[in-house]
């Protein structure tokens, strides 16, 4: 692979290591965030520039990785964003989770000044940003994606060009709903079996080996059996895309009752000061609803 100028905004708990996997493949890499360089980035050749303007003017490709649409609104299209230090032929390639509708008016807006855009949002969480295994799921074009896949591939290993701009940002909330409405069950069949006097551990175990296995199953039943609800996945970044999914829902005329249950239990962890738990928490909301508690000994 030829080594490029890329650019990365937003270094935190997934993207500083996605960064780091860039630059590890020896690329020349431009950085810049709205916190502390985090300091494996800081001690290394990256060169930190002091505005997302910037980033654009050295790089070639430029990543996003932030938290919410008004942000990556910011940071392309703010008093020093992206779109002031673009010049023709260069990408942006926004690998945050945010509005399909939003997504597909930046992309226009990109677009309209010479450049290329991806919608790449991705999922995997911290462990798979960390070991270089998050799934990517991509809007834009053919040609746009098979330029940019190489980089793609040092981040992820299930990396998919879905459709056009917006088609990345629709899958990731897809995505979201699974994994939220998995989340639910796993955690109601824990506290199930809890109550009725079963070990939650073994059942998992003899879960495993079963149609009821999954993903959910093997890494957040652990979580919420050992209870150890440090992200992860925060909880109020799974709300953000459950409201995306429904407001999205809402325009497109369809109906998300089991989604709209999941958020309102996230709704009531928040009450409880957990928008940091990690998103297996979940099931603490379901535990106040039982008083009891996954791994409590039934009397």
């Amino acid at each position: 692979m030829s080594k490029l100028k890329l650019g990365f905004i937003g270094l935190g708990i997934m993207g500083a290591p996605m960064a780091s996997h860039l630059m590890a493949a020896g690329h020349a890499l431009f950085i810049n965030t709205r916190s502390k360089v985090p300091e494996e980035l800081a001690n290394s050749a990256a060169v930190v520039c002091a505005t997302p303007a910037e980033v654009a003017k050295m790089a070639d490709i430029i990543f996003t990785m932030v938290p919410d649409t008004p942000d990556v609104e910011k940071v392309l299209f703010g008093e020093h964003g992206v779109a002031h230090g673009l010049s023709k032929g260069k990408i942006v390639v926004d690998m945050s989770s945010i509005s399909p509708i939003a997504t597909k008016d930046f992309a226009k807006k990109i677009n309209a000044l010479g450049c290329e855009y991806l919608d790449a949002p991705v999922s995997g969480g911290q462990v798979g940003a960390k070991g270089g295994t998050l799934t990517i799921m991509v809007g834009g074009k053919e040609s746009v994606f098979q330029t940019v896949k190489p980089m793609f591939d040092l981040m992820g290993k299930n990396i998919t060009l879905v459709g056009d701009n917006g088609a990345g940002q629709v899958t990731k909330v897809a995505n979201q709903i699974i994994v939220a409405l998995n989340i639910e069950a796993v955690a109601e069949a824990l506290l199930f079996a809890s109550k009725a006097g079963a070990d939650p551990a073994r059942v998992r175990e003899a879960l495993m080996g079963g149609f009821a296995s999954s993903k959910i199953l093997e890494v957040h039943a652990e979580r919420m059996i050992k209870r150890t609800f440090d992200p992860g996945f925060r909880i109020e970044l799974h709300q953000k895309d459950l409201n995306l999914a429904l407001n999205s829902a809402r325009a497109l005329g369809v109906s998300l009752p089991n989604t709209a249950n999941a958020q309102e239990l996230f709704n009531s962890c928040l009450a409880y000061g957990g928008k940091a738990w990690d998103h297996s928490a979940m099931v603490k909301a379901l535990e106040k609803l039982a008083n009891f508690e996954v791994g409590q000994k039934a009397t």
